[in-house]
């Protein structure tokens, strides 16, 4: 799973981008590593994969990986309507890992696997950086959303939401 991190800093240094690489203790919890980072949760670019069932790919499903800010959540319902299908949702654990070649919380944003697409929500544009676990959960890196989107690898799109005080972020133990 290491080869994640080789494709990106590859890609980075190929189209010759500033990025900044830390090392740190293990942790896939946005909350938690962005704490050991150092920087503030805005900041932290949280990807997750999303199947979305009954789409007009020959398969009649697509998967997309969502990449948000870490102080708000997954809209799925944007995401159906943005691909026109008929449900999103998360992709099972093992298939996301089968997809992203990541461990849970080590999910970067970008997608190295043909079947899964970018959309990344506009809100990350304006961070002064983003950081995102780098394809491991000790090892993550910093872009400026600039050189991020415009790698054209990933759609910004309206993607997130807010999270309410009546719907606070789940925390794990």
């Amino acid at each position: 799973m290491g080869d994640v991190y080789q494709r990106i800093v590859a890609l980075l240094s190929q189209h010759r981008l500033d990025y900044g690489v830390m090392d740190h203790a293990p942790e896939g919890r946005t909350d938690l590593a962005s704490i050991i980072r150092g920087h503030p949760l805005k900041d932290a670019a949280k990807s997750m994969l999303v199947e979305v069932d009954g789409t007009a790919t020959p398969e009649g499903r697509e998967y997309v990986l969502a990449v948000v800010p870490g102080d708000r959540r997954v809209d799925f319902a944007a995401i159906k309507q943005l691909r026109g299908g008929r449900k999103a949702r998360l992709a099972p654990a093992e298939l996301a890992t089968e997809l992203t070649g990541c461990t849970m919380g080590a999910v970067p944003p970008f997608a190295f696997h043909p079947s899964v697409s970018v959309l990344a929500c506009e809100h990350l544009k304006a961070s002064t950086a983003i950081v995102f676990n780098a394809g491991r959960l000790d090892c993550s890196i910093s872009l400026c959303p600039k050189a991020y989107f415009g790698l054209n690898h990933a759609q910004a799109a309206p993607i997130s939401k807010e999270v309410s005080p009546a719907m606070p972020m789940k925390k794990t133990a």
